[in-house]
């Protein structure tokens, strides 16, 4: 740990990956900064960030002078879900831009970026693409960085627990591709250690690589119940994506177009961290059991 306690602003402080950044940072000693949109998204965190601040990622006026004494910029700002109109260019490469340009403005030291893992595979997946543009580009700027490339966050797959709980696991392709899916927490904590140690770029992935069946298995597992999986054909999937795009659709369908094409890759990272998937299924099944019964009204 660094003896001066240096001040870190997080941007997408209010997204998964986020919360467990600005927990990290906090236990390390840092003094931290938390972007966000609205005051109350982080209720329940306070006690761990120094100052919050209140401002549009997307509208760089709003960043002015917010970076004042920083010592590092750690980025996680990107679009999971679409909506209030904006696209991947808008957030994932645009918003960032704007960071970067006030971070470099303010003299930061180091801006550190949370990436994925073959994004430079997928040129053609808007989600991946706009991610790429943005590293290249940091990567070329006077600036110190850090790139990190996660293989996958296990909140993205408590939509296989989901569909487990209602009977049927669907895949893209036969489900054979691998992940090395990772915690939240073990990945701020090595966000933490790539910064520290001047890490140009990392790919990382937990404690486990697993096949999507495998992945679909432990869910099934967790929930004590039998094992359905379903697998879907990915070119009929691809070529009704190319038509939705062609008619003006594909904006909305973007999340759906990474995960398609990444189900086709090799997601397996260097491994990282202590919790597994199968914690973290046994935690969602447990929070599923605790829930009181449905009442049913007439």
């Amino acid at each position: 740990m660094p003896q001066h306690a240096p001040t870190v602003l997080i941007a997408g402080a209010t997204g998964y990956l986020g919360k467990h950044l600005i927990n990290a940072f906090h236990r390390a000693g840092y003094q931290v900064r938390a972007l966000a949109r609205h005051r109350d998204t982080l209720v329940g965190q306070m006690d761990t960030v120094d100052q919050l601040i209140i401002a549009q990622a997307t509208q760089p006026e709003t960043l002015r002078g917010v970076m004042a004494d920083v010592d590092i910029v750690v980025s996680a700002l990107g679009i999971t879900r679409q909506r209030d109109g904006l696209t991947y260019e808008d957030v994932d490469y645009q918003a960032n831009m704007n960071l970067l340009n006030e971070a470099m403005q303010a003299g930061v030291k180091r801006f550190a970026y949370i990436h994925v893992k073959q994004a430079e595979a997928l040129p053609h997946v808007a989600m991946a693409a706009a991610k790429s543009r943005f590293v290249s580009t940091l990567e070329a700027a006077d600036i110190a960085s850090s790139i990190i490339c996660p293989s996958g966050f296990f909140s993205d797959l408590s939509q296989v627990m989901d569909m487990a709980r209602k009977g049927t696991v669907y895949l893209f392709g036969n489900g054979e591709a691998q992940m090395s899916p990772i915690d939240g927490r073990d990945l701020a904590t090595a966000v933490i250690g790539a910064i520290e140690d001047g890490a140009l770029r990392i790919d990382i992935g937990g404690p486990q690589t697993l096949t999507q069946n495998e992945i679909a298995r432990a869910a099934f597992t967790a929930l004590g119940r039998e094992v359905k999986i379903r697998h879907i054909p990915v070119p009929p999937v691809k070529a009704l994506l190319n038509l939705a795009k062609r008619f003006g659709f594909g904006r909305h369908l973007g999340a759906l177009e990474f995960f398609v094409s990444v189900s086709q890759l090799d997601m397996s990272a260097p491994p990282y961290g202590n919790r597994t998937l199968d914690d973290f299924f046994e935690d969602l099944a447990k929070d599923e059991a605790a829930k009181p019964p449905r009442l049913l009204t007439v």
